[in-house]
């Protein structure tokens, strides 16, 4: 009863101060937002506080890219790393913490995205049970511990359990911050994958469309990496060396997934190490990179016209937003919008994820339904599984 009651304590109150924990499908670190929440749900008002990214370990960060793989992990692996990232995790938070000058106790809830490891979104029998499904690891249990801070972690499977994909998220969050009353906007973040928010002109949420676009950086980060032995193409400089190869991306442009209708995620399972494996000595090292920038760009363009309405202004996020390469793609195969960066809308692009997560949280606690059913495909539920 009296842990209940601390959690009765938290929803009571006016205004949070909540952690937000993210790491994505690159897996370049732990993104940590430290965040004042005033309320919840649509007339929510959150203000920064601190945000920092802590990379991984290179032997912890090679470990999660093992996991990736089928072929090259086993459940025992599974098991201990969710342990571990936990432990990675919590320490992320008490870091951030630090740095920010507050104690413990005074932070309120931590929100803990963890690490996905496998996302299976479309229904697949195996052992005689039709199922979709999904694995974040890093233990919130673990982080609860270390931290004395209650976490709420394992968003994503509560909208599997309630029907829906598991994915995307944040477009909660795009909804609360960023819809217009005459501004029809396509929030779009590329990260490792490229997803779309589409919030119309003056949107209800029962309005709001959001999906995977496909590829984001992914393609492109395999391609620097396995060619020039770096993480990603920073500034876009390689591709901008390099001249678009039409074939290849006419080739690329017919991959089934980009015509397969929302909702719809995807992830390394689909355009990850196999598949960029395939285009290995298809060209000159540069010209694989600018047709695979060119294939994120016109990936997501093609799915603005076949599945959104007028898009008056495009909101870039993630690390695609700093390829200037990438976004004058972006902004040729868009000729009728206004291609802009987080920043430009008062919001640091690189922080948003975590602070989405940090909202998720917070709703969570105040027993909000948070998933969007145009975005997932779930019923309306209340995400996120909370560690006292």
């Amino acid at each position: 009863m009296r842990r209940l009651r601390r959690l009765e304590g938290i929803a009571a109150k006016p205004e949070r101060l909540v952690i937000g924990l993210m790491s994505g499908t690159s897996v370049d670190g732990i993104d940590c937002a430290l965040v004042r929440i005033r309320g919840g749900g649509p007339g929510v008002q959150i203000a920064p506080v601190h945000f920092a990214t802590y990379p991984f370990d290179p032997a912890v960060r090679a470990e999660i890219f093992r996991l990736f793989r089928p072929e090259t992990t086993d459940v025992v692996s599974v098991c201990q790393m969710n342990f571990v990232l936990g432990e990675v995790f919590a320490d992320a938070a008490l870091r951030l913490m630090r740095e920010a000058g507050v104690r413990p106790e005074e932070v309120d809830l931590i929100g803990s995205h963890g690490q996905t490891v496998w996302h299976e979104p479309n229904p697949v029998d195996r052992a005689g049970a039709v199922s979709r499904s999904t694995l974040q690891i890093g233990e919130p249990a673990v982080i609860a511990a270390r931290t004395g801070v209650v976490t709420v972690g394992d968003f994503r499977v509560r909208d599997v359990a309630a029907g829906g994909q598991g994915a995307p998220l944040v477009p909660y969050l795009d909804w609360c911050l960023l819809r217009d009353g005459r501004l029809s906007r396509a929030v779009q973040n590329i990260g490792g994958i490229g997803n779309v928010t589409y919030l119309p002109a003056g949107c209800a949420l029962e309005e709001v469309v959001a999906f995977d676009t496909g590829p984001g950086n992914m393609l492109i980060d395999a391609l620097t990496s396995h060619y020039f032995g770096r993480p990603f193409d920073e500034g876009g400089a390689i591709a901008a060396q390099g001249r678009v190869l039409p074939d290849l991306l006419t080739e690329l442009m017919a991959h089934p997934y980009l015509a397969a209708r929302p909702p719809k995620t995807t992830g390394r399972e689909l355009f990850g190490v196999q598949f960029a494996s395939g285009l290995f000595g298809r060209g000159e090292p540069a010209d694989l990179v600018a047709t695979a920038t060119a294939f994120t760009a016109h990936s997501i363009a093609d799915a603005y016209r076949r599945f959104l309405g007028p898009v008056d202004e495009v909101i870039v996020g993630g690390g695609g937003a700093r390829n200037p390469v990438l976004m004058r793609m972006l902004a040729e195969a868009l000729p009728g919008a206004r291609v802009t960066a987080h920043e430009a809308v008062g919001i640091n692009s690189d922080a948003k994820e975590a602070i989405a997560f940090a909202l998720l949280a917070n709703d969570c606690v105040l027993e909000l339904p948070t998933n969007v059913p145009g975005a997932t495909g779930g019923g309306r539920a209340v995400l996120g599984k909370i560690c006292l």
